[in-house]
């Protein structure tokens, strides 16, 4: 399965609602294909804010804050508000056409990307300053469900002497391939990935998970629970 990278200096989400046309910028993209139905869904996460109130004239940050993101499915929205407590409405999921009147996109394909095929290679693209976008592809036997979870580089280590690699990115849009759903949007969570071979992935997912002594209860949403799964590791040099 093969997918053109996207430019995601250029790529962008707009709301259509009068009030507010806000334009926010997309950060990665998820695509997901169910085998059995040969039904394929891309899924585009947005950056994260600060929750807001728009267009007043002073006091703009709410005095609850929380961290705000989006993930943009064919039929429905994915909202995350991360408070500094582990409130319950995390987690949202609306109709697309019910958030800021709905989005539209503004996607950018790459048309000077060049797949980087060696170490040697990631690191001299490294370098020499070019944007680089990486591929995730990962598999599940028993469901029949494949992805492509695609996103620019943020921070890329290396050792010249090594030559030597590990690319750490996120959040992105981490879809459980295992986990039985009737909307694929159910299967999606926040992540990070990390990878420095071609043949596999770290990612480590935001859940619930306590904080201080265990034995009082208190929980938060963090970055928590890891999970190492075979995967093919593409990377690309913006050129």
């Amino acid at each position: 399965m093969t997918m053109t990278p996207l430019d995601y200096g250029h790529s962008f989400m707009i709301g259509t609602a009068p009030a507010n046309e806000i334009r926010i910028c997309v950060e990665s993209r998820t695509r997901i294909t169910d085998d059995a139905s040969g039904r394929t869904e891309d899924y585009l996460q947005c950056t994260s804010c600060k929750s807001e109130e728009t267009f007043v004239e002073r006091d703009l940050f709410q005095e609850d804050n929380y961290d705000f993101m989006t993930i943009y499915g064919p039929e429905y929205v994915l909202i995350f508000r991360r408070k500094a407590w582990l409130n319950p409405n995390y987690r949202d999921c609306l109709p697309t056409t019910d958030l800021w009147g709905g989005a539209s996109f503004h996607l950018t394909e790459c048309a000077t990307a060049q797949e980087l095929t060696t170490p040697a290679d990631i690191l001299q693209a490294t370098y020499d300053w070019h944007p680089i976008v990486a591929q995730t592809e990962i598999h599940n036997s028993d469901t029949g469900r494949h992805a492509i979870i695609e996103y620019p580089v943020k921070m890329m280590n290396t050792m010249r002497e090594e030559t030597l690699y590990q690319a750490d990115t996120g959040p992105l849009a981490f879809p459980d391939l295992g986990q039985p759903a009737e909307k694929l949007v159910d299967i999606i969570s926040l992540a990070y990935v990390a990878f420095n071979v071609p043949r596999f992935a770290d990612f480590v997912i935001e859940v619930p998970t306590s904080i201080g002594d265990e034995s009082d209860g208190t929980e938060v949403y963090h970055y928590s629970k890891r999970v190492t799964l075979e995967a093919t590791n593409r990377l690309y040099a913006i050129m």
